[in-house]
């Protein structure tokens, strides 16, 4: 069931009504591999495993809360997005989702590009390697400094979000005696059906240029006519979390429109399409996402057909998957601290991290899974919502699920699917520092992502 965002953000501790949440699973120990990766399962001890290596195991070597990334199952989908799509497209990991020098490494090695959308972002991908013309830089606001460095290091193309920034980017090629290839971000008014808050191809927003009222086609008659930049294309992202193909068959539409229009008054064919990303991924056993080759499938032929009867070449496509490869790859691993039963209600359940690991349960009233995973139980199911350690009532991990009655402090419980946007994301509200990402592989563990120290809070602050 959706719920809608409360203006100050999200309903504070309210009780659902009865029978708002599904059936207790028949199975509390089960692990639907729908939201768990790849090599998740229960030793013979109950002992939940990933990756060869039991959690107990991990939460002695690494603490609590850790981000527990399974490298075989990031690897995995990685080739599958790469596979579906071929030769003939591009898929670019939308590094927004999860970054880190590790991670570059591998999307190098597994033949994939790369998403940027900041300065930090673009040297991370630098420092570890990455070609620079296997990287595209977004962003809706991107500096001059960052500009300059993107063009200086010979990003393979930036993607221009207003007319100021067309202008901005072709000044500063001309200054570094280059040509920079650029696609422009265009809103075709398609609305995901998704939160709100993250919809973003209708037209009252912050990215693209609309393509209402001609201001898109206006973008490009600029950009055809300045020096430093060579259009090569138009990006159109409509959403994230989807699960419905139907949106992106509008958006090539009136993408594919444009690119007719571009055409006929120009007499200039673009060669590539970005339908940018936003693929959905399990959270909960409710959710039904799409695989890569169905989706480029889908893909493809809604380009090749909206192209075929506007008598256009077939362009390049480019995707840009980051949820769907790095989100269900990881799972966050607890301490519970305290069990408290509210008589009629339901019990909290809180443990050693919140909100300052993963914001998306209070920002997005995102919905998540979560297990008993340093045993198995035999106990009765009790309904529960999983709470952060945070001074605000809003810390909410996971709003609704069902644990077994017996749990315990010091028991170990998981939180699936939690690869793509909890690090991105994380603060230090509370001073709280913030978790280790620890990637395993065939029984080998090590950190990517250290864990924060009080050292390295209390080196920022100068005061």
């Amino acid at each position: 069931m959706s719920r809608s965002a409360h203006p100050a953000g999200p309903r504070h501790a309210d009780v659902l009504p009865e029978g708002h949440y599904s059936a207790p699973p028949a199975d509390l120990n089960a692990l639907d591999a729908k939201v768990w990766s790849q090599t998740v399962s229960r030793d013979e001890d109950g002992v939940v495993t990933v990756g060869g290596i039991s959690v107990t195991d991990l939460a002695e070597q690494y603490g609590t809360p850790a981000y527990i990334l399974d490298e075989t199952d990031f690897r995995a989908r990685a080739r599958a997005w790469r596979t579906a799509f071929g030769t003939d497209a591009d898929v670019f990991y939308a590094g927004k989702a999860f970054l880190s020098r590790a991670v570059v490494r591998w999307l190098h090695e597994e033949g994939l590009n790369l998403d940027v959308c900041s300065g930090g972002e673009l040297a991370t991908a630098l420092s570890a390697g990455m070609p620079a013309d296997r990287i595209a830089f977004h962003g809706n606001n991107k500096s001059t400094e960052e500009i300059r460095r993107a063009v200086e290091a010979g990003v393979g193309r930036i993607v221009l979000d207003s007319f100021q920034e067309i202008v901005r980017v072709a000044h500063i090629a001309q200054e570094l005696g280059t040509r920079q290839r650029v696609q422009i971000r265009i809103t075709v008014g398609v609305e995901a059906h998704t939160h709100e808050f993250i919809a973003t191809a209708h037209e009252d927003q912050k990215f693209g240029i609309p393509l209402a009222g001609g201001q898109a086609a206006e973008a490009v008659r600029r950009a055809l006519q300045l020096d430093g930049i060579e259009l090569i294309g138009i990006h159109s992202h409509i959403g994230s979390q989807i699960f419905d193909m139907s949106g992106f068959e509008v958006a090539a539409h009136r993408v594919v429109g444009l690119l007719k229009d571009i055409r006929d008054e120009h007499g200039v064919e673009l060669p590539e399409i970005d339908l940018g990303g936003g693929l959905g991924i399990a959270y909960t056993s409710d959710d039904d996402p799409r695989e890569p080759h169905e989706i480029a499938k889908a893909l493809t032929e809604i380009v090749t057909r909206e192209c075929e009867a506007a008598r256009l070449t077939t362009p390049r496509i480019s995707v840009e998957p980051g949820r769907a490869i790095v989100g269900p790859t990881a799972f966050t691993l607890y301490e519970v601290g305290t069990v408290k039963a509210l008589d009629g209600l339901r019990t909290y359940v809180s443990v050693d991290g919140g909100m300052s690991d993963n914001i998306r349960t209070a920002l997005y009233d995102a919905e998540y899974s979560v297990a008993l995973v340093s045993r198995s139980s035999d106990a009765a199911p009790m309904l529960s919502r999983v709470v952060g350690k945070h001074c605000e009532s809003g810390d909410i991990v996971v709003r609704d699920a069902f644990l077994p009655a017996d749990l315990a402090p010091g028991d170990l419980i998981a939180v699936p699917a939690t690869g793509a946007y909890c690090r991105s994301m994380a603060s230090n509200y509370n001073h709280v520092l913030r978790p280790p990402v620890v990637a395993v592989r065939d029984g080998e563990a090590r950190v990517i992502v250290r864990r924060e120290t009080e050292e390295d809070l209390l080196r920022l602050d100068v005061g």
